[in-house]
């Protein structure tokens, strides 16, 4: 299980798998300016203004800009504000070759 796979008491993996999480982009923790719930959100690296060719596992989430996102308690898209890269995760997805 990767280092940031639980936190707060949260499966982050579970969390990830989600439809809600989104299928694209990179996993960042984030949380919506809407209802401040946080979550496990997809976010490609143009969406939070940075360089698309930029190693992610080299980002920190104050390196990144809001993105919006669909909130489901919001019923609908909101800007969701970064607060980890989730680099175990991504190291997982990339070492399953997804």
């Amino acid at each position: 299980m990767s280092v940031d796979a639980d936190r707060d008491d949260r499966n982050l993996e579970a969390e990830l798998a989600s439809p809600a999480a989104g299928q694209f982009g990179v996993p960042v923790d984030a949380v919506c300016v809407g209802c401040g719930r946080t979550r496990v959100k997809r976010a490609s690296l143009e969406e939070m203004d940075q360089h698309p060719q930029v190693d992610p596992t080299s980002l920190e989430a104050s390196d990144c800009t809001s993105f919006k996102h669909v909130c489901y308690p919001c019923q609908g898209a909101t800007w969701w504000n970064p607060v980890a890269i989730l680099i175990g995760l991504l190291e997982s997805e990339r070492d399953r070759g997804e």
